[in-house]
């Protein structure tokens, strides 16, 4: 099933929740998502190639280097789970789940879903979740 979506179209609070249009919007805010950090991840690989070519002077080039590769790599293994959840977000497009908490299976918010599409919990249970890590990390 194909939705026309206007080009102004944005979700609202106001309207029923996970039509076909605000679906359409999500899904279109995912892909574009997902394919920004396929082009940053390609130029990250490029410039770590770019860079391990290039002759390092001193010590303290080397560590430069060394600390400014450490950092690609580490945004480009964030930028890898973000892909993985943007993917689960399209998948739960497509099973009719996107947009329900994973926890209490409540309406998660077309607010908070423009804010970050891969939300998968309420603001209240990602606070339950949180609070719930902290005490298990204090123990």
């Amino acid at each position: 099933m194909t939705v026309e979506l206007p080009a102004d179209y944005e979700p609202s609070p106001d309207e029923e929740y996970m039509n076909p249009m605000q679906l359409e919007y999500f899904r279109r805010q995912l892909i574009r998502w997902r394919e920004e950090l396929m082009t940053e991840a390609q130029e990250t690989l490029d410039n770590l190639r770019d860079k391990s070519y290039q002759e390092v002077g001193d010590e303290a080039d080397r560590a430069s280097r060394e600390s400014e590769h450490g950092l690609e790599l580490r945004t480009r293994d964030r930028y890898r789970k973000l892909q993985r959840k943007i993917e689960q977000a399209l998948e739960r497009i497509d099973d009719g789940s996107y947009g329900y908490c994973e926890d209490t299976g409540e309406p998660i918010g077309v607010m908070r879903l423009k804010a970050r599409p891969i939300a998968t919990l309420t603001i209240d249970a990602q606070e339950r979740r949180e609070m719930k890590e902290r005490v298990l990390a204090d123990r």
